[in-house]
């Protein structure tokens, strides 16, 4: 199953997996549509070699997603362990981010997972799929807003994905060599933000650039924030911190100030060579693991070597950008 957002390579994971399986380990597998929902309601089908001919280079996932968390749904638990019967299934491979290995250690079912997600957030792995194309995606984006800034001598704040982990804001911003990076591991300083961008503004040239990831927040009392509706599961669905921002340096700096918002042109479409053979090789690990009874792990890359993890392990946190990284102090506003 595929669970949470999609992403770039979730099709790459499955083909690997199924051709794997099929052609060197005589194994089968069953096919959940949109993830976990899929498991709760019996929506599924036998997956073989050719219901994954030329998936590879295809964006989003054949078998749909949600973010349907089965311990959040009235005798959810108990009915993702009558699928193992009902379906004769050893386990599941989950190919899910945060929150969907987080609701599979809950249910307590045999798994193992793969971690994908473009924020990049997942314990237990260098690289989750997807993060790669979707920072580049974010990169050759913020790298066009630069001639528009230029032409019309504007600040253009740019609103990139990132709900606790700043890694997409962190890797374009350094990437693009913006000037102010908000990030959600740092609550920034909005005075700070303004007085940098007056410093560029002044000495360096007549624009800016600004990336804020979705998740950043001002530090408490500096600024309003906007009220976040609830999704299912009862997590906010962040989205105007840019527009905050951006009002925010105009009204203070008095220079023109404009915002754009990436969205979800970020974790669409085709993959990147990286996140593709990332994807072949976690998903050929975890059905290895899979079929060695190893129940209970998420598999991931460290440095060039596949690892394991214990689930659990995984679920209990987040993977965040680290102090380490913060070596570029001129664009950090906190």
């Amino acid at each position: 199953m595929t669970g949470g957002g999609d992403c770039p390579g979730l099709n790459a994971a499955i083909r690997a997996a199924v051709r794997y399986g099929d052609e060197q380990l005589a194994v089968s597998f069953v096919g959940f549509r949109d993830g976990w929902r899929g498991v709760l309601d019996g929506d599924a089908r036998e997956l073989a070699i050719d219901d994954v001919r030329g998936i590879l280079p295809q964006g989003g996932t054949i078998l749909g997603t949600s973010g349907t968390q089965p311990h959040r749904v009235e005798r959810g638990v108990d009915r993702v362990r009558a699928a193992l019967d009902d379906h004769h299934l050893d386990g599941f491979v989950v190919i899910g981010g945060e929150g969907t290995i987080g609701a599979t250690s809950i249910v307590g079912v045999p798994a193992v997972g793969v971690p994908k997600t473009i924020d990049n957030d997942v314990r237990g792995t260098d690289a989750s799929i997807g993060f790669t194309t979707a920072a580049q995606i974010a990169t050759d984006l913020i790298d066009r807003l630069y001639s528009t800034a230029e032409s019309h001598n504007r600040v253009m704040v740019c609103e990139v994905m990132g709900r606790h982990a700043g890694w997409i804001g962190w890797t374009a911003g350094v990437a693009t060599a913006a000037d102010v990076i908000a990030v959600p591991e740092h609550p920034f300083d909005i005075d700070l933000v303004c007085r940098r961008i007056r410093g560029v503004l002044a000495v360096r040239r007549p624009f800016a650039i600004v990336v804020v990831s979705e998740g950043a927040t001002p530090i408490e009392g500096t600024l309003d924030m906007p009220v976040y509706p609830l999704d299912e599961n009862g997590f906010p669905k962040l989205g105007g911190i840019g527009a905050v921002v951006a009002e925010a340096i105009g009204r203070t700096t008095g220079f023109e100030t404009r915002v754009t918002v990436l969205g979800h042109v970020q974790r669409g479409g085709s993959p990147c060579a990286f996140d593709r053979v990332l994807a072949t090789r976690l998903a050929r690990a975890a059905v290895d693991e899979a079929v060695a009874g190893r129940w209970g792990s998420v598999v991931g890359m460290h440095g060039d070597e596949v690892i394991t993890t214990p689930i659990d392990e995984v679920a209990a946190g987040s993977r965040v950008v680290p102090e380490s990284l913060w070596s570029i102090p001129e664009v950090v506003c906190t």
